[in-house]
């Protein structure tokens, strides 16, 4: 769906409290989780806006928000020891 929101404590609200923690506590996490907030609210506007990008460059920005959020994730996992 066009516009939808992405971001990490919309698609994992079970690990809210880990995300907020390694925030704090991993300067790494947080410039990770920061860089991808910023692109999907980047892909978000293009997308309710109509900006123009060819459907090349969308797709770019939609796969390195997949790559960046697996990354992320993994290391949700980690710290919280579950899976």
């Amino acid at each position: 769906m066009l516009g939808e929101d992405h971001s990490l404590a919309h698609d994992f609200p079970q690990l809210a409290g880990t995300i907020i923690k390694l925030n704090q506590s991993d300067s790494d996490f947080a410039a990770d989780n920061q860089r991808y907030t910023a692109l999907d609210k980047e892909i978000r506007d293009m997308e309710l806006s109509g900006s123009p990008a060819s459907d090349e460059r969308m797709n770019q920005l939609k796969i390195e928000r997949a790559k960046l959020k697996d990354a992320l994730y993994k290391r949700l996992v980690d710290a919280t020891g579950c899976l």
